[in-house]
């Protein structure tokens, strides 16, 4: 895993190398005072050498200068690149996100992929800026700090040393903890944002049915667990911090008391004491870093860890033919198809006709939506193949695949914009006369111009200031821009009142000429003029015909639609 992340410093590899470079420069510089110090007390002060005096001076100030200017390289440059980084990884996890399968998203939820994609990445952007940058100064001031004690005295260094191993080793130990207790934070932080998302999304759901308490309660118990994960985490880091620095406080204790003795006793000078005791400050430093450093890295870990296994996903298999010229002869070969170990299709063979029209009815449970996503590739048969115009949808490839089916669902999802915008999902190289144009036989050219924006009116999320009739005239806007050869209507109509269904029923007539379409209906009047009407039940394809061969069965179909028909009465 640390691979796959040291991979992604690759493009900014220059970027890098000079903040190491600078980092190497300020510990360069912090290393060179003690020992400055260590001559004006031994040497310059005592002899009243004013001359070398002047010269330490300006040369501290060089030093303080170039300090800053390589701290500020640090701070910006290599923050900037931790952003590029991340924008690198929330591009990988959005493109990943474009190709996995529908089933990948019916069994996350919307919140906790982007708490992914937003806050686990954060925190991967700092250890990608911090981390190294840390680890190389802590291990040159480490080295260079350790060299010039042992310079001074050797003794004094190995007493002090001796109790580092027991940093080490508390550090080490507290390492798996940290990494269990950010990883439950994660967690439950993604099921907090997928709680919100979701009560945010339904607020006026929960308006409605004056379900306020029911959706705090929801909120408080995700919150509760938040709070009680995210306790646990700081409830490590307050033992791993403060076992940490009552390490370093008793390597700066020794440091105090030994070098005083030593100092006492003539086996160092004074000089040699305040140089001493600045280099144990310089030398715990870098093991702050370090203790710092570890915290960050399995934060940052954890977010990339869980980064991974969403670009580790399965991806959707795509063909390699690209499926053009197509005429939409549509064959299902003996598809079965099963979710999650619920068979919904079973040996279904059926040939749709090119511009022919297929309608599906049936109860609910029965495959009809099922039956549709299967054609898009939407979800992938368990068994059997389909194919259009003698080509498997599973060899040609999905961009093709798609590019060529439209769709117009009972639910229209429109994107946050404006009309125009949610149109031209259709096609997106379209000018405006052609959008224009899809609109008109959309019917819903005269309502659009008659806003005050016109087809640049903003819609709101999920298009929450137009009407169900207006939203689903939209969708066929886009379809009509996007002209497929093969159109799919999954209940297209069915949440409308009978006026709008109407309208839009003619603008769907217009749609369907010269295509082949597969309706789901809910509403068997609206299918009478189908080629071929499909029965579909759980058993399978239960009856098969047009809509006068189906009545005069005398089968399921009659008692659907005479149900129906007398309910209309009513």
């Amino acid at each position: 895993m640390v691979k796959r992340f040291i991979s992604y410093y690759k493009p900014y590899k220059k970027i890098f190398f000079l903040d190491i470079l600078a980092a190497f420069i300020v510990s360069a510089c912090d290393l060179v005072y003690p020992m400055m110090t260590r001559t004006l007390v031994n040497d310059s002060i005592p002899n009243k050498n004013i001359r070398m005096l002047i010269v330490f001076a300006v040369s501290l100030i060089i030093i303080y200068l170039i300090k800053a200017a390589c701290g500020y390289f640090m701070q910006y440059y290599g923050h900037v690149m931790g952003v590029y980084m991340q924008g690198d990884m929330r591009k990988d996890m959005f493109l990943r996100f474009q190709k996995l399968p529908n089933t990948y998203f019916d069994n996350h939820k919307t919140g906790d992929l982007m708490s992914r994609m937003m806050n686990d990445l954060m925190e991967v952007s700092e250890l990608a800026h911090h981390g190294p940058e840390d680890l190389f100064i802590s291990t040159v001031m480490l080295i260079g700090s350790f060299i010039v004690l042992c310079t001074i005295n050797i003794p004094l260094t190995l007493i002090i040393f001796a109790f580092i191993p027991f940093i080490v080793l508390f550090t080490w130990k507290q390492k798996t903890k940290m990494m269990t207790t950010f990883m439950e934070t994660r967690v439950e932080t993604s099921a907090v944002n997928s709680n919100l998302e979701n009560s945010l999304a339904g607020i006026r759901i929960t308006k409605a049915f004056v379900s306020h308490k029911h959706e705090i309660n929801k909120f408080e118990n995700g919150n509760k667990k938040f709070i009680k994960a995210r306790s646990r985490s700081y409830k490590v880091m307050g033992e791993y911090f403060a076992g940490v620095g009552f390490g370093i406080d008793i390597l700066d204790y020794i440091s105090l008391i030994a070098g005083g003795i030593f100092t006492y006793f003539n086996i160092i000078n004074l000089g040699d004491f305040f140089a001493y005791l600045l280099y144990i400050k310089l030398f715990t430093q870098p093991i702050k870093k370090l203790v710092n450093f570890m915290e960050q890295y399995q934060n940052g870990m954890t977010g990339f860890k869980r980064f991974i296994d969403i670009v580790d996903e399965k991806i959707e298999e795509d063909g390699t033919i690209e499926l053009n010229n197509v005429i939409g002869d549509i064959n299902f070969e003996d598809v079965h198809f099963s979710y999650e170990d619920n068979n919904i299709l079973n040996g279904i063979n059926l040939n749709i006709e090119a511009g022919k029209m297929l309608a599906l009815v049936g109860p609910s449970g029965g495959g009809k939506t099922t039956f549709c996503n299967l054609i898009p590739r939407f979800y992938d048969v368990s068994k059997g193949n389909i194919t259009i115009d003698n080509k498997s949808i599973y060899d040609v490839t999905l961009e093709s695949l798609r590019k060529n089916i439209g769709i117009v669902q009972q639910d229209v999802f429109l994107f946050t914009g404006t009309i125009k915008e949610n149109i031209l999902y259709g096609n997106h190289d379209a000018n405006d006369e052609s959008v224009i144009e899809a609109a008109k036989r959309a019917n819903i050219h005269e309502f659009i111009m008659s806003l005050p924006d016109g087809y640049n009116t903003y819609i709101g999320e999920r298009g929450v200031k137009l009407s169900g009739g207006q939203k689903q005239r939209i969708s066929i806007a886009r379809v009509f821009l996007k002209n497929p050869p093969i159109l799919i209507l999954d209940e297209a109509t069915s949440a409308l009142d009978n006026t709008t269904e109407y309208m839009i029923q003619k603008s769907l007539e217009e749609l369907c000429k010269g295509r082949t379409t597969i309706v789901v209906a809910h509403r068997l009047s609206t299918i009478k003029n189908a080629d071929e009407i499909l029965v579909l039940t759980e058993n399978g394809i239960e009856e098969k015909g047009s809509h006068e061969e189906l009545l005069n069965n005398g089968g399921l179909y009659k008692e659907l639609y005479e149900s129906q028909f007398l309910n209309i009465k009513k």
